[in-house]
């Protein structure tokens, strides 16, 4: 499949990063970093426009988009020191679940398998499924653990008498083998779903999730302190799976199904940045970023930012905690 651009929206790559060929591996297998657009919000269950999500993460930002940004807070800028390139979107044709399924997977099992770090831009949550085990075919079967900011679950058993959705990935994922449940990390879930039956699967499976109720009454940090020893016990690599939904509303009303009470933007974004910098990230997906229900684009900064501190922390952490020979730090 050759780089088809973007495919709602001006052809642009993430923040100016150069374009790359998925048919051409010159032009890719030398990136420390490569984005992936998937833009697919098929497996919606309430409000749709996640398709249009990998093209609000690229483009928003008042900066020029030159491919540079480098971070206050790490002394190091993620897309010169990773040398990040954009793939362009995956063909993922509305309606045709599997066939779009299929298509993302062998995307990101060809840049894993190059040893180059897949960071997906979604697209609704169903694409964590090709996302994960795409990278643990890469990694080995099992040796991926997950760490999955949500305010759902999306451990459903079906979606509407279908295995493929955004509230079933989770399951999918562990049933296939490709990830633990013992090392399924789940942070900020709150509401009212799942269901007692679907509860009781997951702990049949021994996954970890921290509600809402238990970061507030523990903290953040002593929270992400256990999941990272977690993550780290027995797999080899750490997959992380970011739903915009996880932030409270308020500070990201666009996404399909908000839940109030959530993560702040500031709390996301430094547990993003300290899971990168600690643990050793095979790859990395964005979600649920829906541009039609968002306002002055609060979300779609927000999820830009997200993708900007975790390939800081990346960079931060591949050059041994030191600022690596960039022009603009120098």
């Amino acid at each position: 499949m050759t780089r088809i651009a973007n495919l709602y929206g001006p052809e642009a790559t993430f923040l100016g990063v150069p374009a790359a060929d998925p048919d051409e591996p010159a032009s890719w297998t030398g990136a420390g970093a490569a984005i992936i657009g998937a833009p697919f919000d098929g497996g919606t269950s309430h409000r749709p426009g996640a398709r249009f999500g990998p093209q609000a993460l690229r483009t928003t930002d008042y900066l020029p988009h030159d491919g540079m940004r480098p971070s206050l807070a790490l002394g190091v800028d993620p897309l010169i020191a990773l040398g990040v390139v954009d793939l362009g979107d995956v063909e993922m044709p509305s309606g045709e679940t599997e066939r779009s399924l299929a298509a993302l997977e062998e995307r990101v099992t060809a840049v894993a398998a190059a040893g180059v770090l897949p960071v997906i831009l979604g697209g609704d949550h169903t694409i964590a499924l090709p996302d994960v085990t795409g990278v643990a075919r890469h990694v080995g079967w099992g040796r991926v653990a997950v760490i999955h900011f949500d305010a759902h679950a999306d451990t459903g058993d079906t979606q509407m008498g279908s295995l493929y959705g955004h509230g079933t990935p989770m399951r999918r994922l562990i049933e296939s083998g490709a990830c633990r449940g013992d090392r399924f990390i789940q942070i900020g879930l709150r509401g009212y779903w799942p269901e007692p039956e679907t509860l009781a699967w997951m702990a049949e499976q021994s996954m970890r999730s921290f509600e809402m109720s238990e970061i507030v009454a523990r903290g953040l940090d002593a929270v992400l302190d256990e999941a990272l020893v977690l993550a780290a016990d027995d797999c080899d690599a750490v997959f992380l799976s970011v739903d915009v939904d996880v932030v409270d509303p308020g500070s990201a009303p666009g996404t399909g199904t908000p839940e109030p009470g959530g993560l702040s933007s500031r709390q996301l974004l430094d547990a993003v940045r300290r899971i990168a910098m600690e643990s050793n990230l095979a790859g990395i997906d964005v979600v649920e970023v829906s541009p039609p229900y968002d306002h002055a684009e609060i979300t779609a900064y927000l999820g830009n930012r997200v993708i900007l501190e975790a390939l800081g922390g990346v960079a931060w952490r591949r050059h041994g905690g030191r600022t690596p020979a960039s022009p603009l730090l120098s």
